[in-house]
């Protein structure tokens, strides 16, 4: 039985940066030890790779996962709990805050996003804090309540972005400094010919949740796990394989900012990337 007479969470995903998963996958090894160190019982042998992240997200059972920052002050909130947040070591990321670096090809590279009125962008969902949340604050001054792209593809993912960039569908595209460093990293062919011409403000990274239904007795053994498995020994290859750097348990209301550019947005009349 676990230690607070509940028993444990059985789901576990680490969904958001999966361009090592073998390195997921081993980074959760290691954290699966410590927690049944700690008496969690019922814990998956392995990660989970659900195709609908939001009803994963929300399932009573879930006992880690990694979401967006905007979900988190959007669709997620009042059903999760925040339960801190990597750092990585990524250029671009300052502690546990990153931004989104704007993507072009080489014909672009000289650009600023004045420059991009009138092309086409690229996005990955209107959910996104980075690829969509974070754009839309930097694009509304210029926009001024107008039309500023000649058009706007959603693509599904980063990655698929950066290939609309790349292939000339789109013209630009904000990435996550994180996937955007581990594409350069892993798949270099990816972003061959691409260029960063700028970033976006910045916010705080993405949030590790859990399930209101956790107690906060398996809250706190969750965060003190983490914390010990940044520190062991067993893991750091798969720390150094993921750009992970640190581990910080921010305040919620940090995600706050994510609401604060949408209305920056929506107070300068650009309500969505157009």
């Amino acid at each position: 039985m676990h230690p607070s007479g509940v028993v444990a969470a059985s789901l576990a995903s680490l969904p958001m940066y999966l361009a090592q998963r073998p390195a997921v996958a081993a980074l959760w090894g290691c954290l699966r030890q410590a927690l049944a160190d700690s008496g969690f019982e019922r814990l998956p042998t392995e990660l989970s790779w659900s195709q609908d992240l939001h009803a994963h997200w929300l399932s009573p059972n879930l006992l880690l996962s990694q979401t967006c920052g905007y979900p988190l002050t959007h669709a997620l909130a009042g059903e999760v709990q925040l339960v801190g947040c990597f750092a990585y070591r990524v250029p671009h990321c300052e502690g546990i805050d990153c931004r989104s670096v704007l993507v072009a090809r080489s014909e672009h590279a000289h650009l600023a996003l004045e420059g991009f009125r009138g092309l086409r962008v690229a996005f990955n969902a209107p959910d996104s804090q980075s690829g969509y949340n974070a754009l839309r604050a930097l694009v509304a001054p210029l926009a001024q309540g107008e039309r500023f792209f000649a058009g706007a593809l959603p693509t599904g993912s980063h990655s698929a972005s950066v290939a609309a960039v790349q292939a000339g569908h789109a013209d630009v595209a904000a990435i996550d400094c994180v996937t955007y460093a581990a594409l350069q990293r892993y798949t270099p062919q990816a972003t061959r010919g691409l260029h960063i011409v700028g970033t976006t403000e910045a916010y705080p990274g993405l949030p590790l949740v859990t399930s209101r239904a956790t107690s906060a007795t398996e809250l706190a053994l969750l965060r003190r796990a983490l914390r010990s498995v940044l520190q062991s020994a067993q893991t750091a290859p798969a720390l150094e394989a993921l750009d992970i750097a640190g581990f910080e348990t921010p305040d919620i209301g940090l995600y706050q900012r994510c609401v604060a550019m949408r209305q920056s947005a929506e107070a300068l009349a650009y309500p969505a990337l157009a």
